[in-house]
């Protein structure tokens, strides 16, 4: 339905995806042509109530279609109360994160959710609100127009399966209210979840068994495939779909930039099959882009696939039909903490082989940690060509990375542990899983400074991967694990907590002294940064390959753009290592500036170069410090 009366901005916008979105819609949900409408008449109520300021916001990025693809975005990641308390805390800590050269600026999940049964925020009760102590929806709308006054994009996640149990929809549910219980699964008796449980894994098997619950009020059998509290949409309903894609569009127009769609996979279910990764969820994800191109085409989306490749790669959709902007890389970031762990390369070879083959078009969210576990969704049959038995080396790479194993310093802790299946998760922050923190309880200050080298070149092969690096706040500090949740009677049995602490304001003032470790991280961390800025072989756009090294503990990678090459190599073992390459002559070495060879490469402990060639003339002086005395530099 197209309105005569409607801006002609938006009809423009309406028609060039109309046949597609009717054609798309009617498809799944048959023909149903007055909900496609009422679908219309959403899409142009937030139109209209966009602000003119951010209207001339997405103006101006559809002129420049590739804006966050370029080699200068930086992100962080962080939980608003942890970080400053509050959204005002937040605003007024912005001046600390321009310091840490971030533009980008992801909050974790803060609308209403109710304490002790949110799952970290994921079980929402309102999507228009925001959690009472974190602030209102005014103060999130008064941060997003200070960040673009900045420069920063806010990102924020988007909880799409499901809703908490004290929502509203899920309060008339349980009153008895048939239209309500229609927009979950509802059923009379146990025979079609059994039916069900046949087919669908567990997401938590050991704390949240299972993925029906009875709901007593009712009488009834509820799917709730994460945990008892959060009860899944069904999204089969047009209403739950519209009125979800309203609750989008309405976060966007509070200045959002980009929307995190949590859980996407999930989100359509049928009998007999295991509910992830359906046709249908390609369907609505197609939808609610176009949906976002109509309303606010200066936005993105976001996707949350925590998968292997083949599942993650489609929820980019095609480059004629784009679905997300942008996907997490969390393949690469699971194979590299085994890396860390094996000291061996290959598999992190193997797998950055195939992320280098796809279209550049495709962004991804590269990321050491983030809030939530490592799972070892890795590459067994791969693996298994090395002998590696895939229960065996799971629980390796849970005693090596939680220091159980002998004479390992790293300090992690296991989540959802299942000793039947040998199935365990990993938390703990980036300084501790480098060791740092069993370093310094030791007070041996040579495993310190061997600790926080890994940390920084684990950074650095973050920084050479294209896409958009992201850093969990804290990490530009060091920030060890908080064992506080322990304590705690609403987190203590969720390890995840422990790397979730509040930020230490009191540390992060070390930044600049080189002495500390605060002051050696932060300070790398923000020359790798500015390299990367300065540079446009880092641009989304350069050609990138696997170096081969003939070494199993050093990592190699090339990248080619506007006549810049760079070779990169990572040591992943605890002792010198040489690279046997035999590539350009008299290169810079980014990193300190001098002139090297890149022929057989020596590299000590934890330690990684990169290796800069300019073919018409190398500007020197993009370098972050003035480049040293030439001195040839080989094994």
């Amino acid at each position: 339905m197209i309105c005569v009366d409607w801006e002609a901005e938006f009809i423009s916008r309406l028609e060039k995806h109309y046949d597609e979105l009717k054609w798309l819609y009617c498809e799944l949900y048959h023909n149903d042509e007055q909900a496609f409408d009422y679908f219309c008449t959403v899409l142009h109520r937030y139109y209209q109530e966009r602000k003119p300021v951010l209207k001339k916001l997405d103006r101006s990025r559809s002129q420049d279609p590739h804006w966050y693809k370029k080699n200068d975005m930086l992100g962080m990641q962080m939980y608003v109360n942890a970080f400053a308390r509050n959204l005002a805390g937040v605003r007024d800590h912005l001046d600390y994160i321009r310091d840490c050269g971030v533009n980008y600026i992801h909050l974790m999940p803060l609308l209403e959710s109710p304490a002790g049964r949110s799952d970290g925020g994921y079980a929402v009760s309102d999507f228009n609100k925001v959690e009472p102590e974190l602030g209102t929806m005014q103060d999130l709308a008064h941060l997003a127009d200070d960040c673009h006054d900045q420069g920063i994009c806010l990102c924020l996640d988007f909880v799409m399966n499901h809703t908490s149990e004290d929502h509203e929809w899920a309060k008339r549910a349980k009153a008895g209210e048939k239209e309500y219980q229609d927009r979950y699964f509802f059923f009379d008796s146990w025979d079609i979840p059994n039916e069900y449980e046949k087919t669908v894994p567990q997401v938590f098997p050991t704390t949240a068994p299972g993925n029906f619950s009875w709901c007593d009020s009712v009488g009834k059998v509820v799917m709730t495939t994460f945990y008892p509290y959060q009860w899944d949409l069904n999204y089969a309903n047009p209403i739950v779909f519209n009125d979800m894609t309203a609750n989008m569009l309405h976060l966007y127009n509070q200045g959002i930039d980009i929307i995190r769609l949590d859980a996407v996979p999930y989100i359509w279910k049928t009998l007999g099959t295991n509910c992830r990764n359906l046709p249908q969820v390609h369907t609505l994800v197609r939808l609610m882009h176009m949906a976002a191109d109509i309303v606010c085409p200066g936005t993105l989306l976001l996707g949350e696939v925590v998968m292997e490749p083949s599942k993650v790669v489609p929820y980019f959709g095609t480059i004629d039909k784009p679905e997300c902007h942008m996907l997490y890389n969390v393949t690469t970031m699971a194979t590299t903490w085994h890396t860390v762990a094996t000291r061996d390369v290959r598999l992190l070879k193997h797998q950055l082989g195939a992320v280098f083959s796809l279209p550049r078009e495709y962004i991804f969210l590269n990321y050491l940690r983030c809030h939530d576990d490592i799972g070892w969704g890795l590459d067994y049959p791969f693996l298994s060509q090395f002998g590696a038995d895939e229960v065996a080396h799971k629980r390796y790479l849970n005693d090596y990375l939680t220091g159980r194993w002998f004479e390992s310093d790293m300090r992690g802790e296991l989540y959802n542990d299942d000793p039947r299946l040998g199935d365990a998760r990993l938390c703990g922050t980036t300084a501790s899983l480098c060791g740092i923190e069993a370093a310094e309880f030791e007070e041996n200050a040579w495993k310190a400074e061997r600790a926080i080298t890994l940390d920084i070149m684990l950074h650095a092969f973050l920084f050479t991967q294209s896409g958009i690096p992201v850093i969990y706040s804290g990490d530009e500090i060091g920030q060890l694990n908080d064992y506080g949740y322990h304590e705690d009677p609403l987190k203590w049995d969720d390890s995840r907590y422990i790397h979730r602490g509040n930020f230490h304001w009191d540390e992060a003032e070390l930044r600049h002294d080189p002495s500390t470790r605060q002051g050696k991280i932060f300070t790398a961390l923000r020359k790798l940064e500015e390299i990367r800025r300065a540079h446009e072989v880092f641009d989304n756009n350069a050609d990138t390959w696997v170096v081969e090294t003939y070494n199993n503990s050093i990592l190699g990678i090339g990248r080619y753009y506007a006549g810049e090459k760079l070779i990169a190599l990572f040591n992943f073992s605890e002792s010198p290592q040489t690279a046997w390459i035999n590539d350009e002559p008299d290169c810079l070495n980014l990193w300190n500036g001098e002139h090297w060879d890149a022929h057989n490469v020596g590299l000590p402990a934890y330690g990684f170069v990169w290796l800069y060639k300019k073919y018409l003339q190398v500007d020197e002086g993009a370098v972050s410090k003035p480049a040293a005395k030439r001195k040839k530099k080989t094994a």
